[in-house]
């Protein structure tokens, strides 16, 4: 390509002012549909994708051409990229609606900006081409149950772009895309190669930082420990150790949930068993925006005999939309008590113990690999906050997309410590003889047996 792009269009010749980098020159030559970039911090791939958007925009001989670049969050696409998509459109732009973040040529193409974390922005659209800036920080489904089929029926095409976060859809993108390359286009684009940060740069970002973060953000290792990540040393420890599998329900035991209540946010749910001390995790469920009753549905949908429905605390709060019932009021109309069914409030604890209760309960965890693929993300994602000013991760947990999973199985971690600590006051005592095993006294006093003695 060209340092510039010029672009023969009627009515007129527009010059773009971009200069693309020499290692993004092929990705805009490219001939595949799809494509990957993992790159490293300040690689320039943001400002590559804006052009490649205007690029192809001008270039669209469809009618009303629409494509979009979606960042993990909106206020982060607004704050990144619509700078960039305003100054290099200039030259071939007409309209723009700096509200809904959207730029229009004079070809009547448009591009316009949007985030991850409120999907239903994009349902019903139709999309020409997308890029999607940062993939590994976005939820796993969005772009297989939102984004894919907006770009079906006119066969559009589609960039992911980012670093790593550890063994995630990212990644799994990159492993398909390397493995597809007549399909796909991938790239990998590490500091130490691109030479585009100083060497004495990076040898002072090395100081600062953990080999793990330097490995992540300026070489591309999808190895490294997530950055910040709250649970990723047992998430990693869990993997390793197969936990991750298929897990069958075992029909002795019953199905409890927990929940994670989100009156303006997403609800989210898991549904475990508690079997000989291991936590079996059958499924996860999580949705946005539905009435009680959906819920409630999904607990009856599923071939489970239940025992305790764990609830957060806000459950007890009455609404005036619900007829001045509590969510646990609502749902105890809806589920029968039988055998089952039985809706209990989580104890109690603050967040710090919360999360160290999460910590012990992974530790003792097997999860279904293929029905809580969603839920098992959240818990690698799951990142402290952190601090751009001082430079360090606070202990508060960062609220994103990861939030409603990992808060739900930290309903179900303190479900389970407080019901492990109710058995262990209601063990029997002990045996006193070798080789005893646990019996109350009333069961050892029966077992002994009543022999007379005789002297010899």
């Amino acid at each position: 390509m060209a340092t510039s792009v010029l672009l023969g269009l009627m009515p007129k010749k527009i010059k773009l002012k971009y200069r693309p980098r020499p290692i993004f020159e092929d990705f805009h030559k490219r001939k595949q549909r799809w494509a990957v970039i993992v790159a490293h911090r300040r690689a320039g791939k943001t400002v590559a994708c804006i052009n490649e958007l205007i690029r192809r925009a001008l270039l669209e001989k469809k009618p009303n051409a629409r494509y979009a670049y979606i960042a993990p969050y909106y206020a982060q696409a607004k704050s990144i990229a619509f700078d960039y998509l305003m100054q290099f459109s200039e030259p071939a732009r007409v309209k723009h609606n700096i509200s809904e973040l959207w730029v229009e040529l004079f070809n009547g193409a448009r591009i316009r900006l949007f985030g991850a974390d409120n999907p239903d922005a994009l349902r019903g659209l139709y999309l020409d081409g997308v890029v999607l800036d940062e993939y590994a920080d976005m939820k796993p489904k969005i772009w297989g149950e939102v984004i894919r089929p907006l770009l079906a029926d006119r066969q559009g095409w589609g960039t992911f772009i980012g670093t790593p976060k550890g063994h995630n859809t990212f990644y799994d993108i990159y492993q398909y895309a390397t493995l597809h390359q007549d399909e796909w286009y991938c790239k990998v684009l590490r500091a130490s190669q691109t030479k585009l940060i100083a060497q004495s740069e990076l040898d002072d970002a090395l100081k600062s930082m953990s080999v793990d973060q330097y490995q992540q953000e300026f070489e591309c290792s999808f190895e490294a420990a997530i950055i910040g990540a709250i649970y990723g040393t047992e998430m990693r420890l869990l993997t390793d150790a197969g936990r991750i599998t298929k897990v069958e329900p075992d029909p002795m035991f019953p199905v409890h949930t927990a929940w994670d209540l989100g009156f303006n946010d997403a609800t989210a749910i898991w549904w475990y068993q508690v079997v000989h001390g291991e936590i079996r995790i059958l499924d996860y469920h999580e949705a946005h925006g539905q009435p009680i009753v959906y819920y409630a549905n999904q607990i009856k949908e599923r071939p489970y005999e239940y025992g305790t429905h764990w609830l957060p605390h806000d459950a007890r709060a009455k609404t005036l939309a619900s007829g001045g019932k509590s969510i646990i009021e609502q749902l105890i109309d809806k589920l029968p008590q039988k055998s089952g069914n039985l809706f209990k409030i989580v104890p109690n604890l603050s967040l710090q113990d919360g999360i160290q209760a999460t910590r012990m309960a992974l530790a003792r965890t097997w999860f279904d690999g293929m029905k809580c693929q969603d839920g098992i993300e959240c818990l690698r994602q799951y990142q402290r906050e952190y601090d751009e000013d001082k430079k360090v991760f606070r202990d508060k947990p960062r609220h994103d997309w990861t939030s409603h999973g990992a808060d739900a199985f930290r309903m179900l971690s303190i479900a389970w410590r407080d019901e492990t600590e109710i058995e262990k006051q209601n063990q029997p005592l002990k045996g006193i003889f070798v080789g005893q095993t646990d019996v109350t006294l009333e069961e050892m006093w029966r077992s002994t047996p009543k022999t007379t003695h005789q002297r010899y």
